[in-house]
């Protein structure tokens, strides 16, 4: 076999960090060099990670910056000289981004780098598992749509289309014109069902008068033992030797059939949900919201937010390994997962998304919603008074517990008690 494996990758990785060169790796797994390269290249993953404890300032002019008090309308900044604030880089005019010269030379990535731990620019990373999801992808695309060119699919219609437009079957015309084609009627029935020829199913009465099949859709597990020391009896007993760990409660609340769908994430202690927006269903997107979050919140506050994570057996939760862990490698979080068919061991979350539901009814679309469409959202839910937490709101709550900078960096926002909506009317454009 001529391409790399999943393990080839992962020992790329692996070796990229005990600093040996691509030379090195290819004669490892006795590959040539430019495979090692190109794979390195085309493959490697940027991240906005920063040094632990230094400004994550990237602005080529920083060491002999002048500015002062740029961002003095933001409450959140106390910082006099601009480049020593975090919020530098996006609200100074004249950012310019330093990158870094070494990934342009092998090894090309900062897998291994002496001063990876010092760093304030932005990295490339080279990580086996998305390297491999990534390969694994351009194989199911270039398999993808009809296998047939342009003027072969002319030909076939020309030939076909009048023929089944006289009434004629497929079987018929593939049984008395064997010469004239190489396709299945198989084929030829899902080209036509596709749209890709003249002829439509209208055509062909059979076809029309036959219902389609009733069968269960089934799910596609990512990893099929996602469950194995994650179920909710390991959750139980986790809990038992860590009492006072804050849990959050995690689920996906879908619109339109196969369209986009919300991720939400419930903090139990005090009623505050966060949701993102999603394309689609998949467990992708759940990576990508995790990301994010590691991305702006940092390792310390990520781990502080997300001790424990319950959610369900959707397909869409079925890799918890790429949850639990980093892009850079440290585990930051630990997922467990209810039994099957049980929402009332997660009831929080399904409560609370009766406020969601006010807003966008069951069975409504969510395909032309936006990400500032759903923080509104949140901000208005977030903002309600509960008489659980003794009149309280759920924002009001999760700043007592984590505090206002942390709601800053979400994006979170309080709406006023008399200006609060929880009606479709709030996202009518």
């Amino acid at each position: 076999m001529t391409h790399l494996t999943f393990e080839d990758r992962s020992r790329i990785e692996h070796l990229l960090r005990g600093r040996y060169s691509l030379n090195q790796i290819a004669q490892i797994l006795e590959k040539s060099t430019s495979t090692i390269s190109r794979e390195i290249k085309n493959r490697a993953v940027s991240s906005n990670k920063s040094a632990k404890g230094r400004i994550p300032n990237r602005c080529i002019y920083r060491r002999n910056c002048k500015r002062f008090y740029l961002c003095e309308d933001k409450p959140q900044c106390n910082k006099k000289q601009c480049s020593t604030c975090r919020f530098c880089n996006s609200v100074c005019p004249d950012f310019v981004e330093e990158l870094c010269q070494r990934l342009d030379k092998p090894p090309y990535v900062c897998n291994g780098c002496e001063t990876e731990h010092i760093c304030t620019l932005r990295k490339r990373y080279y990580l086996h598992g998305p390297a491999h999801n990534a390969y694994q992808e351009i194989l199911v695309e270039s398999r993808a749509g009809a296998n047939i060119s342009e003027e072969e699919l002319l030909s076939l219609d020309r030939f076909f289309s009048p023929l089944i437009q006289k009434g004629q079957s497929i079987h018929h015309i593939v049984t008395n014109n064997p010469d004239e084609f190489t396709l299945s009627e198989k084929t030829i029935y899902r080209y036509i069902n596709n749209c890709l020829l003249s002829a439509r199913n209208i055509d062909m009465p059979r076809v029309c008068r036959l219902k389609p099949r009733k069968s269960k859709s089934t799910e596609h597990k990512v990893d099929k033992q996602c469950r194995i020391g994650r179920t909710y009896d390991d959750f139980l007993e986790f809990m038992k030797e860590n009492p006072d760990t804050a849990v959050v409660e995690m689920d996906m609340v879908e619109g339109e059939k196969g369209g986009s769908a919300i991720l939400t994430m419930h903090f139990r202690n005090c009623s505050f949900m966060l949701a993102f927006l999603c394309e689609r269903k998949t467990s992708q997107a759940v990576i990508n919201v995790f990301r994010y979050l590691y991305s702006i919140l940092g390792k310390d506050y990520f781990q502080r937010l997300f001790p424990v994570i319950l959610t369900d057996n959707g397909s869409e939760f079925s890799n918890p390994l790429a949850l639990e862990t980093a892009e850079d490698g440290p585990k930051i979080t630990s997922i467990f997962y209810c039994n099957p068919s049980s929402p009332y061991q997660k009831p929080t979350v399904e409560n609370n998304h009766e406020f969601i539901r006010r807003i966008l009814p069951k069975g409504s679309s969510f395909n032309h919603l936006t990400q500032a469409d759903i923080q509104k959202m949140m901000n208005h839910i977030n903002s309600y008074s509960r008489e659980k937490l003794n009149d309280k709101s759920p924002y009001e709550s999760f700043s007592f517990f984590y505090g206002q900078e942390i709601l800053d960096l979400l994006g979170a926002r309080p709406i006023s008690p008399n200006e609060i909506v929880l009606r479709p009317s709030l996202l009518n454009r």
